[in-house]
């Protein structure tokens, strides 16, 4: 094993992984991924997937994770969806929401019973999200009910920047959006239901006999994956599988570097299980 990359030796009570970057890129497992998980669920050990991606519901990561050959139930997926339509369910049932989103988070608010509006004298929320329609009608909708009419206050589905591609391209994600509207209003976003939220770690350990001190957090995101553990008592686990790169991870200070840093994801599983297994780097 590499002996610049350190990893656990020993196994957590249960497991919660980051998807983009982490467990695939675009449409490709990543290395060591099947294996890993699939020994993790031999053992009866649990494992969850996160994704701060509003643009998929639940249903559609079960697909993907599916024709990748990761079979997943739809209990075990949590994404910015998910927490964005039960955060407004708990706290604002009855609120009038303008979503600048994509169809799947328009479609889990209304099945849910939240009023999409695009009225400003009457939009209560506003929500900022990775949004590949943004306009200037939109923006001018959002201001209105913000600053015009003073009634509504923004709330986005999570803090990333922009959406890796492989091969090192991205699109911009939603906090371009969401400083579109704070910059011309004036308002600062009232929360985030994406990681680094506390919110997305509890619908993600929800069913769970587990302490968050328990888990491994498993990402590749610094500013995300890595600080909602960090955030919450979770150990962690980067990969430089996707964003981060070791050099970002040893510019760090150490209160803010994560548990582990590993190569590749199916480090997670303790060396010496690789031994028992009979696993190598070109067996997976």
């Amino acid at each position: 094993m590499n002996d610049v990359i350190d990893a656990p030796t020993e196994f957590a009570k249960a497991y919660v992984f980051d998807m983009d970057g982490t467990i695939y890129l675009g449409d490709h497992l990543l290395t060591g991924a099947r294996r890993m998980v699939e020994e993790l669920r031999r053992r009866g050990i649990p494992v969850r997937f996160l994704s701060n991606n509003p643009t998929k519901d639940p249903g559609q990561y079960v697909e993907k994770l599916g024709k990748l050959g990761l079979a997943t139930a739809i209990g075990d997926i949590s994404n910015t969806v998910v927490t964005t339509t039960r955060w407004l369910v708990n706290n604002h049932p009855d609120a009038k929401v303008f979503a600048i989103a994509e169809e799947p988070l328009k479609r889990s608010l209304q099945e849910a019973g939240i009023e999409l509006c695009d009225d400003p004298q009457k939009i209560d929320i506003v929500i900022a999200s990775y949004d590949r329609t943004f306009d200037y009608r939109k923006l001018q909708i959002a201001f209105d009910a913000i600053w015009y009419y003073q009634r509504a206050f923004l709330i986005q589905t999570n803090p990333d920047r922009f959406c890796p591609f492989p091969g090192g391209r991205g699109e911009p994600d939603c906090a371009a959006i969401t400083a579109a509207i704070e910059a011309c209003t004036g308002q600062q976003c009232k929360i985030s239901l994406g990681k680094p939220s506390p919110v997305m770690l509890t619908e993600a350990l929800s069913g769970l006999s587990v302490e968050p001190s328990e888990c491994v957090m498993v990402g590749d995101r610094l500013q995300t994956d890595i600080q909602m553990a960090l955030d919450t008592g979770m150990k962690s686990a980067c990969v430089l599988t996707g964003e981060a790169t070791a050099e970002d991870i040893a510019s760090l200070d150490a209160d803010h570097r994560p548990t582990w840093t590993l190569d590749r994801i199916d480090r997670l599983i303790p060396a010496s299980v690789w031994q028992e297994l009979g696993w190598t780097e070109d067996n997976a």
